[in-house]
């Protein structure tokens, strides 16, 4: 027998029924057979069992799509979270292998010969630039900051290099109502007077560069960071870090506080003035060390931009001229007078001249210009001593 021959059996079957509580079963059901026939039945019957199948299959559908976004957004999580990671690992691994190679640099030009520092100083300078370094007929800035680091390393930028020592040298030259206000004086760590220092301040080591640490709040200071980091720093013949600096070699090792020093809005406009045989050539202006990252810009005397920088990006804006640029400009000129070329530092604080310092070899001889172009001008304007 078929299987619609059995449903119109089963309905008229079901009509024949005399029962009044089957037949209230079947209207509560919604079937109404006592007004259909057989085949109606049936076709109500399957209608209603392919809407249920499609609404079925549609929640089910949509059950299966919830779940694949969701595990879609789990699996780009992941995949972000172990991206991060392993970003992270890798930066950290890096880090780690520059530390090391660092190390070993260091401990190489340490114990260096004097007879070998030539060829050590070609591989250094080669590694970092990429560039053979030609010390017998030096051409480009870069190339002649590695003659002078060898053959020019004298006393007065000995002493003019050590950062404690360079004051009493602004004083004679220029003033000392232009030197930061010095807050101590210490031969180690443990002689710091904590108790007696303000709130904000700035630690220094005299005998290299970038050995600092700027304190905004004394009381989240951690000392036993603070100490580990200056007590290595004191330890390092900074004149063998980055490529034969020798002028920093015998500086007597001291740590400085000195007052800490912004503009209002949180900035720190640095000028540096760079001069050859006593005049000022360029100005290279750097802000937003404290805030989005440091941001360079070269300006002439008269205040014109200039399109080339190095080792950071440019600096998109037009910077003012500041208002005391001449009188910054006399006062490099001052400071620089004897020197084929030293690069003189001054802060201008809502108006206030500070000096910063004076750098006899900027970057080290590595600078990355940009253009290349300015590499070869720099180095024109640096006639060597004979």
């Amino acid at each position: 027998m078929s299987d619609q021959k059995k449903h119109m059996s089963l309905a008229e079957e079901l009509f024949s029924v005399r029962n009044e509580g089957t037949r209230k079963v079947i209207c509560i059901l919604g079937l109404k057979m006592k007004f259909r026939t057989p085949k109606l039945v049936y076709r109500e019957l399957n209608s209603r069992l392919d809407a249920q199948e499609q609404d079925f299959n549609n929640r089910m559908n949509s059950l299966r799509e919830e779940q694949q976004h969701a595990l879609e957004q789990q699996r780009q999580s992941f995949a972000n979270e172990l991206g991060t990671r392993l970003e992270q690992q890798k930066q950290s691994f890096n880090g780690r292998i520059s530390a090391l190679r660092s190390k070993l640099m260091y401990k190489i030009h340490e114990y260096c010969p004097d007879e070998k520092r030539a060829i050590a100083l070609k591989d250094w300078f080669f590694e970092n630039t990429g560039e053979t370094l030609n010390l017998d007929d030096p051409q480009t800035y870069n190339e002649k900051i590695q003659w002078l680091k060898l053959h020019d390393s004298t006393q007065v930028k000995v002493r003019l290099a050590d950062k404690y020592a360079v004051r009493d040298w602004v004083k004679e030259k220029i003033g000392e109502q232009y030197l930061i206000p010095l807050l101590g004086v210490w031969d180690k760590f443990e002689d710091i007077d904590f108790d007696s220092l303000p709130q904000k301040f700035v630690l220094k080591c005299n005998h290299g560069s970038g050995y600092n640490i700027v304190v905004t709040d004394k009381a989240k200071l951690d000392l036993g960071g603070a100490k580990r980091l200056i007590t290595s720093w004191m330890n390092e013949d900074f004149a063998f870090r980055n490529g034969f600096e020798l002028h920093y070699s015998t500086i007597p090792r001291k740590i400085t506080a000195e007052k800490y020093i912004e503009n209002s809005d949180r900035d720190l406009f640095d000028y540096k003035f760079w001069c050859f045989d006593g005049k000022v050539k360029y100005i290279q202006f750097l802000s937003e060390r404290n805030t989005s990252g440091l941001k360079m810009a070269f300006y002439t005397k008269d205040w014109q931009k200039q399109n080339f920088v190095y080792s950071h990006p440019l600096d998109q804006k037009i910077i003012a001229k500041p208002e005391n640029l001449d009188v910054m400009i006399e006062l490099a000129e001052k400071l620089s007078q004897g020197f084929s070329h030293v690069r003189v530092d001054f802060y201008d604080v809502n108006g206030q001249i500070y000096f910063g310092e004076m750098t006899f070899t900027s970057n080290s001889g590595i600078c990355d210009w940009v253009p290349k172009e300015a590499d070869l001008e720099f180095g024109r304007m640096l006639k060597l001593p004979k």
